[in-house]
């Protein structure tokens, strides 16, 4: 099974806001998640299908891809949070407010689904040669000691 990863780093969103976009596309096939990112109304979602095209790339260079790209889906993406550039901000009576610019770096790792495993063909091994139901077993004597109170009970009930 293969798996690549691409990183894009100290992208100029917050990494909580990415995280918003990153849920959408978790666990989706390639192309279903780049159609979702297109129609993203989010300005972080242009980095991550730049980061989603790339770690596709990336599995296709890798030696032993099978070459089919619509098996691949998004195994795992995430947003951690980046350094962040403080700046200052001018307030009321000669005081000043800090601005935190926040960077994030955006991660998508992508794998190959595996093929499904189909079974051969099961031979009939309980039924009989005649394609009959096999009849069920005989109850033991302690079996039927232990449901004959239980029928008492009932019908004490009523």
């Amino acid at each position: 099974m293969i798996e690549a990863t691409a990183t894009a780093r100290y992208v100029r969103t917050s990494a909580q806001k990415a995280g918003l976009v990153l849920d959408l596309i978790r666990g989706k096939d390639v192309n279903r998640a780049l159609a979702t990112l297109k129609y993203t109304r989010k300005s972080v979602a242009d980095d991550i299908a730049k980061v989603l095209r790339s770690a596709i790339a990336n599995a296709q260079n890798k030696e032993g891809f099978g070459g089919d790209v619509d098996r691949l889906f998004v195994a795992a993406c995430y947003a951690n949070q980046g350094p962040s550039a403080k700046r200052v901000r001018p307030a009321p009576m000669g005081r000043a407010f800090r601005v935190l610019k926040r960077t994030a770096h955006l991660t998508v790792e992508v794998a190959e689904r595996p093929e499904p495993i189909v079974p051969v063909a099961a031979t009939p091994t309980t039924a009989t040669a005649e394609g009959e139901a096999p009849k069920r077993r005989a109850r033991t004597g302690a079996a039927k000691k232990a449901a004959a109170p239980a029928k008492k009970r009932v019908a004490a009930k009523k």
